[in-house]
């Protein structure tokens, strides 16, 4: 969305107006622009300021604060990998590890691709199928590193 076009910032602007009338607007207005875009950078920030009088400093710290808000683009796949204390003690992070490995990308990061985004989550309440592993909202149950290079190998092949 680097210079953002004038079709995005109209839409951006729908968006906010479509809240005008919400005491408090904000978490609506950026999930919507994070479901339409994938993403919200600062360009798109400053036209929400303007558009809801709150300032860019409180918009940017809400979006860095959430994990479910990005400032750069995720990949086609959002590899969510959760690291709370029940995936953590059975195993996590060597599958996050695994995958990182893999994709040759840290979590956090996306692909040269844009297929594969690896994010750290840090609780998805899945604890009783620890460890868990989300991908684009399809939950992996009780996920070991000998699956993941088959994980991967699944949306690669839907991709072909």
């Amino acid at each position: 969305m680097a210079n953002l076009s004038a079709t995005a910032a109209a839409k951006i602007v729908e968006i906010c107006g479509r809240y005008k009338d919400e005491k408090t607007p904000l978490m609506m207005i950026l999930s919507d622009i994070q479901n339409e875009y994938g993403y919200i950078p600062l360009e798109v920030q400053e036209i929400v300021s303007k558009e809801t009088g709150i300032s860019v400093a409180e918009i940017y710290g809400v979006v860095t604060f959430y994990s479910f808000f990005s400032l750069e683009p995720k990949g086609k796949y959002v590899i969510g990998c959760c690291l709370g204390t029940a995936c953590y003690v059975k195993g996590a992070q060597q599958v996050i590890d695994k995958f990182s490995e893999l994709l040759g990308i840290g979590p956090g990061q996306t692909t040269e691709d844009g297929l594969f985004t690896i994010d750290a989550l840090r609780c998805i309440g899945a604890c009783g199928i620890a460890p868990a592993v989300s991908i684009n909202g399809k939950v992996y149950p009780k996920v070991t590193v000998s699956q993941v290079h088959d994980i991967v190998a699944s949306y690669q092949e839907a991709i072909v």
